[in-house]
């Protein structure tokens, strides 16, 4: 095991990192504002480590990990969580999958038991695995339903095409419907190791006393081989031609979704573009909801994100016109506001006010001990820890020329994908 680092103020956490001989990190945030401990462990694997026929296998299999391992038969896992008082989740993204799990600080090693014994000795029981592909296909086909997320779904597989990136975590009915048990346990030997997770331990704790319990709990799982990329090219396409989408739905609604392939999570432009972000929907007085929702009423609703991933990410823009707008106007109100943010220099006063949005929403992030752990996690896995709860630093260094230079390398026209929903 490596020699643990001094400790990092993070949130109001001291914030320790180690390493396992079989590879396991370890993230320890001491913090004893509330007597309770989360408990979360990260694998490096998500839908961008799926192969074409493994659409929707990292989700899937987040499902299965409740339904019976060596020691916990199914349901075991809920009833143990309940009768100790905690809670327990689980959630699949396109760059890992994530279990966390909250206790009380007097009985938290459980969770180490449980997440263990889940890492070694997963079961997968035909039976269940059957039962638990209903459920997801159910999912699968609720989603199919709201109009947003089929918006989103077809202009994410437009903007990435072949790469894992362009397809949704849940999946494919086909692939779905194709995958076996002994599929499921060898992608679980694959990616459920220690070498490929990282574990972090937040609260009130000892943390002499956490490695030792985490050492006794998973010091004894083999490391495992490193997993080899499902995809020969792990670049997604850097976007080069403008593509158009039409669909339509059966309601009045007028959506619009623009999407932009970006960058890397932690790098300089990824603060630039959560700033843009926060320019343009961060509140009633950013520039698109004040102009075309408050004002000049052209839409009802106006969102920007920044999506940022571990190969690349995505700037997502959805809006829906208001009554009597022509969708081709309200495209054409934002053609403008975005061109407006390479030509013209943002003023220092507003973005001295989007920083302070910014860093304030930051430091709200880290008042629970989830929250905590859970940021804390995320950035270990995709990128670096030490990137979570800065203090701002990052945000910070933004300036006006790098967000005219970052808008007009990132958000062109020429580099997008514009899908409009309409009625039938």
């Amino acid at each position: 095991m490596s020699p643990a680092a001094q400790p990092d103020l993070r949130a109001g956490a001291l914030v320790t990192e180690h390493r396992l001989k079989n590879g396991l990190q370890v993230i320890l945030a001491e913090r004893h504002d509330d007597p309770v401990v989360t408990v979360v462990l990260y694998y490096r694997v998500g839908s961008r480590h799926e192969s074409e026929s493994e659409a929707g296998m990292s989700h899937f299999l987040e499902h299965m990990m409740f339904k019976g391992s060596a020691e916990l038969a199914k349901g075991e896992v809920d009833r143990l969580t309940a009768v100790l008082g905690g809670q327990n989740n689980a959630f699949t993204g396109k760059d890992h999958t994530a279990y966390w799990m909250r206790f009380a600080s007097d009985r938290w090693q459980t969770a180490l038991e449980i997440e263990a014994d889940r890492m070694s000795g997963l079961l997968l029981d035909p039976e269940e695995f059957d039962a638990e592909r209903k459920v997801v296909l159910e999912e699968l086909s609720m989603g199919e339903d709201d109009p947003w997320s089929v918006l989103a779904k077809r202009t994410e597989a437009a903007l990435f095409g072949r790469h894992p990136y362009g397809r949704p975590i849940i999946g494919f009915r086909e692939s779905l419907l194709a995958m076996t048990p002994e599929d499921m346990r060898a992608y679980h030997a694959r990616f459920y190791q220690p070498s490929n997770a990282t574990l972090v331990v937040a609260g009130d704790i000892k943390p002499k006393s956490a490695l030792a319990a985490v050492r006794k709990h998973f010091g004894k799982i083999e490391a495992g081989p490193t997993p080899a990329p499902a995809f020969a090219n792990a670049a997604p396409p850097a976007g080069s031609a403008s593509t158009r989408l039409s669909l339509s739905w059966d309601d009045q609604g007028r959506r619009l979704c623009m999407a932009w392939p970006t960058v890397a999570v932690g790098t300089d432009a990824d603060y630039d573009l959560d700033v843009i972000s926060a320019l343009l929907t961060g509140g009633r007085s950013s520039r698109l909801v004040r102009r075309l929702v408050e004002e000049d009423g052209v839409a009802t609703s106006v969102s920007a994100s920044n999506d940022t991933r571990v190969d690349a990410g995505v700037f997502w823009l959805f809006a829906e016109c208001a009554q009597g707008t022509e969708p081709e106007d309200l495209e054409a109100e934002l053609d403008a506001e975005l061109l407006r943010l390479s030509e013209e220099r943002v003023t220092a006063d507003e973005l001295k006010r989007v920083k302070a949005r910014i860093i304030s929403s930051d430091i709200g992030t880290g008042e629970t001990i989830s929250e905590l752990a859970e940021e804390l996690g995320g950035m270990a896995v995709d990128a670096d820890w030490r990137l979570a709860f800065d203090g701002g630093v990052c945000h910070k260094r933004v300036t006006p020329a790098r967000i005219a230079r970052t808008a007009a390398l990132l958000l062109t026209q020429e580099r997008r994908v514009v899908a409009w929903s309409l009625p039938r």
